[in-house]
């Protein structure tokens, strides 16, 4: 029993180690100052799920140690989703509702993703999907001006994650299992 709690508690540290490596790269000054993802808590959130989706599906092919691995990761998420709401003064009796949304809303993105990034999906579907959204409520400047400005945004955006899932797959699956994933340095 108590070899229980402790690999129980092993991996919810690794989960916790693997999500800090998700924030830090959501955090990446290059998104919000070049690439026009907008630093708001709704823009930070957006890259925060993304990240978090890309790495949910490298897990993906994992079998049981990668569901198990996901899981503890989502709980990490929530944790910290419920922390950061609170820290921006939402009111205790709203948090649970938001927080369950904003974990829906990964779920959400993860399926959106999956589906843009299949073999047989349209080039586009990707951006398509980022645009509307990360850059949905985007407004830089008139709406026509604004929304050509948000597509060729969203196209960057899709770049960089076609790339990342392509190096994450890469990555071996010990390394993994281990939660030490690293991103690969990104540049404008």
């Amino acid at each position: 029993m108590l070899t229980w709690f402790k690999e129980r508690a092993a991996h919810r540290e690794t989960a916790s180690e693997l999500y800090g490596v998700v924030v830090a790269r959501a955090r990446e000054p290059l998104f919000y100052k070049d690439w026009g993802v907008p630093d708001t808590p709704e823009g930070r959130y957006e890259m925060v799920a993304l990240h978090l989706v890309l790495v949910l599906e490298r897990l993906r092919v994992e079998g049981a140690a990668g569901q198990r691995l996901s899981r503890e990761t989502i709980e990490a998420f929530v944790a910290d989703m419920d922390d950061s709401m609170r820290e921006m003064g939402v009111g205790d009796l709203t948090v649970p509702k938001k927080v369950k949304s904003a974990a829906a809303g990964v779920y959400a993105r993860a399926e959106a993703f999956r589906a843009a990034l299949a073999a047989d999906a349209a080039p586009e579907a990707l951006a398509a999907a980022i645009q509307r959204l990360t850059f949905g409520t985007s407004n830089d400047n008139t709406e026509a001006t604004s929304a050509e400005l948000d597509a060729r945004r969203a196209q960057t955006v899709a770049r960089y994650v076609r790339t990342t899932s392509r190096e994450l797959a890469g990555i071996a699956s010990e390394v993994v299992l281990a939660g030490r994933i690293t991103f690969q340095k990104v540049s404008a």
